[in-house]
C-alpha cells in the first residue's frame, strides 16, 4: 500500500473520528484509494455513494488545508461521481 494513502488514512481518521453519514471514496491517482463511512477510514477501493478523485499534490493540498476543495472542484482538479450533497459535506468537513 502506498504511504501516501497510509498517511491519508491517518489524516483523514482524525477529521472523521466519529465516522460519516454515507460512504465515500477518496481516489489519489496513482497512489490507491480510501474509504470513509460509518466505521471511519480505511485503505480500499469499494463502491461508495460519492467518489472524489484528485492527483496526489491537490490531495495533499487538500488535507493539509492549502487547497480548498470547492475550488479544486471547479478548477477541473478535483473529480466528483455521485452523491454531490454527501461530497459537500465531505467538503465543509475537510475545510
Amino acid at each position: 500500500m502506498s504511504e501516501v494513502v497510509n498517511a491519508a488514512v491517518a489524516a483523514l481518521g482524525a477529521k472523521f473520528s466519529g465516522g460519516f453519514s454515507g460512504t465515500a471514496k477518496f481516489v489519489i491517482k496513482d497512489e490507491g484509494a480510501l474509504m470513509v463511512d460509518g466505521a471511519g477510514v480505511r485503505a480500499g477501493d469499494e463502491e461508495a455513494d460519492v467518489t472524489l478523485t484528485a492527483d496526489r499534490e491537490t490531495f495533499e493540498g487538500i488535507l493539509a488545508g492549502d487547497v480548498n476543495p470547492t475550488s479544486a472542484f471547479m478548477q477541473g482538479k478535483l473529480a466528483i461521481d455521485g452523491d454531490m450533497g454527501l461530497a459537500m459535506q465531505l467538503g465543509a468537513a475537510l475545510s
